[in-house]
């Protein structure tokens, strides 16, 4: 068994046990961004390999290795998850994808994707839970990524469906990762990174269509896909589907030379914020941060930036309040801290957002303060009017 941090000589896919592949993304050691540590935790922290590495045989872009132990706090949900969840569900609604009369409903939860289950029940669906058998919808909203053997934990999901029963997938696409330089999506706990003409495929093989294809803006490019087990009619992808398939495949989403264009926007993101913190403290402008995402803590700690250069970042998440970024050591504050240090910039995290946060903290601009985005460029927000 290799120890913690080693890397391996051979790596395996997640999903088809092949060893041929390509590592696409090179972050070196970094600190397990899942984990945050107490405030008056001295460290240092440990660190570990993070690394992005594409599978020759299926395509599927997943972390390289991951010798870390799982304990992310689950985060505040954004009012952009709030928005995207209800226009899927009546999304998928108005597709016809969901019973008529009531049936029963299995959601796999995740830290980030929040619930459906309250939207789904005003539809007449009932939770259930695998022991009470499969299920006629099965919801997964960015939690298939979490599961460390990928063909069990697709399985998993399969077998919770029922038969005629509808799989529904949501997943931010390596599409718009690659096209946005979104490197930062790269991070212990995330084993899987699906582009839509994959993850296709790993349903194909599990005789499962895909009939539904859905595309929202939230995050840059996020994909929910409805897969139901194959007929003997032989029930093929609708339109929707054979459009973001071939639109990803012309992008090369399964191509190492173009997906590994995100080692170039790792560097340029962390050189651009370095600089433009930099600048900011020579002109005595007072900084925050906002978010304390698990994005947060490659970028940070790549830029080498620490609460001398980003004395604080606010976050609405009570489990992280009281607690640092980890291997840098900026603290993580409530929220209302922004508005008693009434900083002349907040740097935000999560660019999805920046709407919210203006309406929200009304106080940043009206003081005279500006937001800053890193999307992956640095941006700084011009005032609202």
């Amino acid at each position: 068994m290799d120890h913690p941090g080693t890397i391996p000589d051979t790596l395996t896919c997640r999903w088809c046990a092949g060893s041929d592949g390509t590592v696409v993304l090179d972050l070196g050691d970094q600190p397990a961004s899942d984990h945050f540590p107490a405030l008056d935790d001295p460290g240092p922290d440990a660190v570990h390999p993070l690394r992005m590495w594409l599978c020759a045989t299926c395509g599927l872009a997943q972390l390289a290795e991951d010798p870390t132990t799982p304990e992310e706090p689950r985060g505040a949900e954004p009012d952009a998850l709030v928005a995207q969840a209800r226009d899927a569900v009546a999304r998928v609604e108005a597709a016809g994808l969901l019973p008529h009369g009531g049936g029963s409903v299995i959601e796999f939860g995740s830290p980030h994707g929040g619930s459906w289950l309250d939207l789904l029940a005003a539809t007449g669906l009932k939770e259930a839970s695998a022991q009470d058998g499969p299920a006629d919808v099965v919801i997964d909203c960015f939690g298939l990524m979490h599961a460390a053997d990928q063909r069990a934990g697709l399985l998993e999901r399969a077998a919770a469906t029922a038969p005629g029963g509808v799989l529904l997938l949501q997943f931010h696409t390596l599409a718009a990762i690659v096209a946005d330089g979104g490197w930062n999506a790269l991070r212990h706990g995330h084993f899987a990174y699906y582009a839509t003409p994959v993850l296709v495929g790993m349903l194909d093989e599990l005789g499962f269509d895909v009939t539904h294809g859905f595309l929202f803006d939230l995050y840059g490019g996020t994909v929910l896909l409805a897969a139901r087990r194959r007929r003997a009619d032989g029930t093929r992808d609708e339109a929707s589907v054979a459009s973001l398939v071939e639109r990803e495949a012309a992008l090369g989403v399964t191509d190492p030379a173009v997906v590994a264009g995100l080692e170039d926007a790792a560097r340029r993101s962390a050189e651009e914020l370095r600089t433009h913190l930099e600048g900011s403290h020579e002109a005595g402008r007072t900084v925050m941060g906002y978010a304390a995402a698990s994005r947060a803590v490659p970028l940070l700690n790549r830029a080498g930036i620490g609460p001398d250069l980003l004395p604080a970042v606010a976050d609405a998440s009570p489990g992280k309040q009281g607690r640092r970024l980890p291997g840098v050591g900026v603290p993580i504050v409530a929220p209302e801290a922004v508005a008693e240090r009434r900083p002349d910039e907040v740097v935000l995290f999560v660019t999805d957002m920046l709407a919210e946060m203006r309406r929200r903290m009304p106080e940043v601009e009206a003081g005279g303060g500006r937001w800053v985005i890193v999307d992956p460029t640095v941006r700084v927000v011009p005032p609202a009017r």
